[in-house]
């Protein structure tokens, strides 16, 4: 029993977080883990070709992770089956739960050079990178991440494809690759995969994906559709602590966890990433308290993490001492 089956078997279905570059990075998924973890974590998507190059080290950080993340998916990226056959058999000393292919990100250049949601218009060396990943991770689950088609939709032609490649998990994310995300996912489309995995490969593990902005819309999601679970990606932005089941987070919570994420990533990524990698960071965690967009606006002044602590750290006691 793969993990993805085990997870269904104990839970009824998944909640998984999506690999989102720059943001879901090992800081955050630790952080969830304290306030609303997802039954499955993802990582941010890391290049093959970058790993097999001399400058592997500017890419593999995105591989790091701890214990208390899993179940953790390694996501790559890439179009050379060589590659990931060698990225694949480095990284399976890792032991991450799963190994997903990125065939769904959208970005420009990264589809001008032919990768990720580019290579649904290239079905045969789909397979191939398929192979060679499979072909060096044992016993560890394949699974493919990707959308309804390039430039318009192709459900029938690319689900049966890539159902017929024996994966472990599908994830369909309800847009083509030619959508922003202005145009609502097309969950009908997702509905559609669930029926062609029914008849194609019914041991196939489907998530959907797209705007899905609480568990409750989750499992109404499920009921409807039919998928085994959800991938959630800016919804966790909006609210990190969505997979909580929480309301109203109150003012104090919200700054002791941009505290204690300030100090994780201090001790994890001082002299890796800047300080303004973690502004972001600021906007998710802080709302909705008098006084939070003249805190927020000197968070945003910082250059040094530090400083940044001093701030929260200050304003903290002095919450603590206001009538």
């Amino acid at each position: 029993m793969n993990v993805y089956e085990r997870i269904i078997k104990e839970k009824s279905c998944i909640y998984a977080l999506a690999p989102m570059e720059d943001i879901t990075d090992s800081v955050f998924r630790q952080m969830l883990c304290d306030i609303g973890k997802p039954d499955m974590f993802f990582t941010e998507f890391m290049s093959t070709d970058g790993y097999m190059s001399k400058g592997r080290e500017n890419v593999m950080h995105r591989l790091e992770f701890r214990d208390i993340e899993r179940p953790i998916i390694v996501q790559l990226w890439g179009n050379t089956p060589e590659n990931y056959a060698n990225t694949v058999k480095n990284i399976v000393n890792l032991k991450p739960d799963g190994i997903d292919i990125n065939i769904g990100c959208s970005v420009k250049n990264v589809l001008r050079s032919g990768h990720c949601s580019a290579l649904i218009k290239e079905p045969e060396l789909v397979k191939d990178i398929i192979e060679a990943v499979k072909s060096k991770a044992g016993d560890i689950p394949v699974s493919v991440k990707t959308r309804l088609g390039y430039d318009s939709i192709i459900t029938d032609s690319w689900f049966n494809f890539l159902l017929e490649q024996n994966l472990d998990l599908i994830t369909v994310h309800g847009r083509i690759s030619k959508d922003g995300y202005n145009i609502p996912a097309n969950w009908d489309e997702i509905g559609k995969v669930v029926k062609l995995r029914d008849v194609v490969s019914p041991t196939t593990v489907i998530l959907g994906n797209g705007d899905i902005s609480s568990l409750d819309m989750a499992d109404e999601y499920v009921s409807k559709y039919g998928v085994d679970g959800v991938m959630v990606g800016r919804g966790i932005v909006n609210n990190p602590w969505l997979f909580s089941r929480r309301g109203d987070i109150d003012e104090k919570e919200r700054l002791e966890v941009l505290k204690k994420h300030l100090e994780l990533f201090k001790g994890t990524w001082e002299g890796v990433k800047s300080y303004n990698s973690q502004k972001k960071y600021v906007k998710m965690y802080i709302s909705g308290f008098e006084g939070v967009s003249e805190l927020r606006q000197r968070l945003m002044e910082c250059e040094e993490v530090d400083r940044a602590l001093e701030i929260v750290e200050g304003y903290i006691e002095e919450s603590a001492i206001s009538p």
